[in-house]
């Protein structure tokens, strides 16, 4: 099957947050205990269809900071509407 330009641009993302992860230092681990601490009190729930190798990639990242893939994504999607995470330029 032939990819199109936004599949190829995904998969070229996805090598790259794979070569650049690893393990977060002190004060980002410290950072995204307290976010999921934040977001802990859950009281809606939400569906989202993804790709199965973003997920596989979300889970791995999870992994390597010690907590559930369901968790890094609540905590991203706290961290995004509360302006904590932002765009950085490359």
């Amino acid at each position: 099957m032939k990819e199109d330009n936004y599949e190829k641009e995904l998969l070229e993302a996805e090598d790259g947050i794979l070569d650049a992860a690893r393990a977060p230092n002190d004060r980002e681990a410290e950072r995204l205990k307290e976010a999921a601490q934040q977001t802990y009190n859950k009281d809606k729930r939400i569906n989202i269809r993804i790709s199965s190798r973003d997920l596989s990639a979300l889970q791995k990242k999870a992994n390597r900071y010690g907590m559930p893939y369901q968790t890094l994504v609540s905590s991203v999607l706290h961290r995004y509407v509360t302006g904590d995470l932002t765009e950085v330029d490359s």
